[in-house]
Order: structure tokens, then C-alpha cells, then sequence
């Protein structure tokens, strides 16, 4: 797993392999990447939004986007989508320049806003037909491609009904469908199933997966779990910056492993904890409960990035403490996206 750190890779001893190249991914097209962005930067006056921001994303993708609000997410698809421009930097899409080929860069792009860029007064039909004419899809292929994209996000029962008068959730399938509408190579969503209900969430997260054989998807969602359902590799933002990527197994395996430990001991809940609490190894001890009658279950991280399982087993075995069961605590996403998170904001700004 590699870090990235004020703008330096970090590397953690963790194998690493370049995005493209990343466990589990498909990146086809001669693995050259859709998506290409280079050291970009963007400055409103004295504040900087994002600083030197590089990645790529390849064919057959599915990445997510992750950061705490104000990051930088929003500001860096609205420079690659061309709705803003860079301070400094470059972006390439398809093999397109942004500002160089700007008009090309958007037929290849399907955006999807936090907002959906809806009409109201117009019908689902009409809007989805105005879409595709904005977006150049020729004449004799709209109604085809409008049938087709109907379909796909299951809205074929409002498509004569009035925006204004549709639910959250249609309105969002609504904008998804406005996105597809012109077939793109690359989409970008920006929480796409917000205000959706359950089914209308599971439904969505499954043409997201189908999406993402066919093209390149990028994904930002505050809903940790769904990016762990639908995404195979993350780039976390904090503070303007890129401070991790890669997949979703190798940030997790980083903060798990001999450093983390679930383990359950054969004693009282005092004595068991007065044992990890004297010992400079161990961070953290948190109790968990009792499984086992006469039993106690930790939770304990060690001070350093340091195997403390011989430490443990001696010290226990020393007061007559038998462990019982002791394994890796598995790091989910979300612990891996607060653990960097946090430790960012820690940090002094120096800029």
C-alpha cells in the first residue's frame, strides 16, 4: 500500500502496483489510461481547493472518489468535466486535452452532479430528448438511445410525467439517464443514489457494476459501503491533496495485520486489562464484550508498527491468563478512510 503525504508517496512496505495496474482491475485499451490527470492545481484568490492532484483511471474502472466535505472532490470533476478550469495542471480524457479539446472531452464524459441538472417543467421525455440533442447524438439514433436508457435505469413509467412532480429518487435516476444518454466512454457520479430507497439503491449499484465493464466510472459517495460494494480501488482526498489510492483490500490490509488485534482472554475484565495497560507496546485496549462465560474480548492496537503477539502472549502467560483466540482485526473502508483523514488534519498547514 502506498501513502501519499504532503505531496510525497509514502511507501509502507505493502506491495504496490500502479493504478492501472491495480489488483482486480481490467484496464484494456493497450492499458492506456481514459483518464489522466497531472500535478493539477486550483486556486480561488489566496485559497487553495486542490494542490497537485495526479492519478489515472484506466478502461473497465470502477474507482471511487472519497473525501471529507471541502476536500477537493467536487472542484476536481468539475475541472475534468470542463465546467471549471485549472489554475495549473492537465487533464486528458480519452486521449483528449481539456483545454486543447474541450468539445471532446465532454462528448466522452456522462456526468451525474450531486444536483441533478434537471428541467422541471419539462416531461421525462422531453428532457432526456433535449439531452441527447445537446450532446450530439444524431437524429436517427435518439429515439433508440432514449428507449435504451429509459430502460436501463427503470423510469419507464414517469417518462411522460412532469419533472417537478417526481420523487427524489426519480429525479436522481432522472439525471443518471442524462448522463448515458449519449452512450460516453467515461461517467462521473457524484452521489449517485442519494435519496433513493433500498431496492432503488441495490438496483443502481448493479448498473453501476454492468456500467463499469463497458466503461470508465468514477464514483464519489459519502456511503462508505457502497463504495466498497461497487469499487475495486479508492483515491482518498484531505485537504486539497491525494493522500491514498489503491485497492480496497491493500488500504485495509495496511491497518490490519499483527498491529491490530482481536483477541480473547481466559480471566477477569480488571486483571485482564491491567495486563495490556502496563505494557509501553500497546496503544489502545478497548473491552468488547464477553463470548465465553469467564471470558474477555479486546480489541488492542499496538504503539508502533510492530507484531506485539509475542508481547502479548508472554505477558499474559506470565499472571496465568490464557489466551484463548487471537487474530488480525480486519480494517474496513471506513476505518481506513478516518484513520488518514484524521491523522491529516493533525497535521500543521504550512502552505
Amino acid at each position: 500500500m502506498r501513502l501519499r503525504n504532503r505531496g510525497k508517496s509514502v511507501d509502507t512496505g505493502r506491495n504496490f502496483r500502479l493504478p492501472s495496474q491495480a489488483a482486480g482491475t481490467e484496464c484494456r485499451k493497450e492499458d492506456h489510461p481514459l483518464i489522466e490527470v497531472q500535478r493539477l492545481t486550483k486556486r480561488y484568490g489566496k485559497h487553495t481547493a486542490i494542490e497537485n492532484l495526479s492519478f489515472t483511471v484506466g478502461k473497465g474502472e470502477i474507482v471511487g472518489f472519497l473525501g471529507p466535505n471541502g476536500a477537493g472532490k467536487t472542484t476536481t470533476m468539475n475541472i475534468i468535466t470542463g465546467y471549471i478550469s485549472a489554475s495549473e495542471g492537465s487533464a486528458v480524457v480519452a486521449g483528449y486535452d481539456i483545454l486543447e479539446h474541450p468539445r471532446e472531452v465532454k462528448r466522452a464524459i456522462g456526468y451525474l452532479p450531486e444536483a441533478p441538472p434537471l428541467y422541471p417543467d419539462m416531461t421525462v421525455e422531453e428532457y432526456l430528448s433535449f439531452a441527447a440533442r445537446i450532446k450530439g447524438v444524431e437524429r436517427g439514433n435518439r429515439r433508440g438511445k432514449l428507449d435504451s436508457v429509459v430502460d436501463r435505469v427503470r423510469i419507464n413509467d414517469v417518462r411522460g410525467r412532469l419533472i417537478k412532480n417526481l420523487s427524489k429518487g426519480y429525479r436522481q435516476r432522472v439525471g443518471l439517464a442524462q448522463a448515458l444518454i449519449a452512450d460516453p466512454e467515461v461517467l462521473i457520479l457524484d452521489e449517485p443514489t442519494i435519496g433513493l430507497d433500498p431496492k432503488q439503491i441495490v438496483e443502481i449499484r448493479n448498473l453501476m457494476r454492468d456500467l463499469g465493464r463497458e466503461r470508465t466510472v468514477i464514483l464519489s459517495s459519502h456511503i462508505l459501503p457502497e463504495v466498497t460494494a461497487v469499487c475495486r480501488r479508492v483515491l482518498i482526498i484531505n485537504q486539497g491533496r491525494i493522500v491514498a489510492e489503491d485497492t480496497i483490500d491493500n488500504l485495509s490490509a495496511g491497518l490490519s495485520g499483527p498491529r491490530r488485534l482481536n483477541v480473547r482472554v481466559a480471566g477477569g475484565e480488571h486483571d485482564v486489562l491491567a495486563v495490556c495497560r502496563a505494557l509501553p507496546a500497546v496503544k489502545t485496549v478497548k473491552c468488547t464484550g464477553s463470548l465465553e462465560a469467564g471470558t474477555v474480548e479486546l480489541y488492542i492496537e499496538a504503539a508502533e508498527d510492530r507484531d506485539i503477539r509475542k508481547i502479548l502472549f508472554r505477558s499474559f502467560a506470565e499472571r496465568d491468563l490464557p489466551i484463548l483466540m487471537m487474530r488480525s482485526a480486519d480494517a474496513n473502508l471506513e476505518d481506513v478512510f478516518l484513520r488518514l483523514t484524521t491523522e491529516e488534519r493533525r497535521e500543521p498547514n504550512h502552505d
